[in-house]
């Protein structure tokens, strides 16, 4: 299990593929291409975590599962909080064993996420079905440089999670969807 410090910012991607040429020109690699991922978050009776501003999370991706707690974290020109995670052989059972100790999901999101880096920090894009978007994770000068080597203002910057990004989509859209998952908005997008 291991805990690190996670700062990284987002921020909205118009075309996947201009992004994908602007990383390969900025000396990037793609390290993990497009696989999908799907998230459960989870929280006790009541929302403790989410009054407490923390996540409990266990995620799929690809075929790999993952267990990940973050902690309330700072937030000013950038996402900053400790992350801790682990890897987890059968996430079917993790979620037996956290519904067994009375947690129980509050939120599903997926996405299709590429991972490049340069060898300093991670860029990934996530296709998601509110919008594209890029996460830049490293050290602040180092996401600072590479957003703008991407051609990236610091008013695009975004340090919202995707359950606060998907309530604020709700809100501009007036979409009932009450999951981010690709079903769950097209099925709603149908119905309105």
């Amino acid at each position: 299990m291991a805990s690190r410090r996670e700062i990284e910012i987002k921020f909205r991607v118009a075309d996947v593929r201009a992004l994908a040429r602007k990383l390969r020109g900025a000396g990037f690699r793609m390290i993990t291409p497009r696989t999908h991922e799907l998230n459960t978050l989870y929280d006790l009776p009541g929302e403790v975590l989410r009054a407490r501003k923390e996540l409990l999370r266990i995620r799929k991706y690809g075929s790999e599962w993952t267990l990940t707690h973050k902690a309330k974290g700072e937030i000013g020109r950038h996402s900053n909080r400790v992350e801790t995670e682990t890897g987890v052989a059968d996430g079917r059972k993790m979620d037996l064993i956290l519904r067994a100790l009375g947690y129980a999901p509050s939120f599903h999101y997926e996405k299709f996420r590429a991972e490049w880096t340069d060898g300093k920090g991670q860029v990934v894009v996530d296709e998601t079905p509110i919008g594209d978007f890029c996460e830049i994770e490293g050290t602040p000068r180092w996401i600072d440089a590479t957003a703008k080597k991407l051609g990236v203002t610091e008013a695009e910057y975004i340090t919202k999670n995707y359950a606060g990004l998907f309530l604020d989509w709700k809100d501009s859209t007036k979409s009932r969807a009450e999951e981010m998952t690709f079903k769950a908005v097209a099925t709603q997008e149908r119905s309105d």
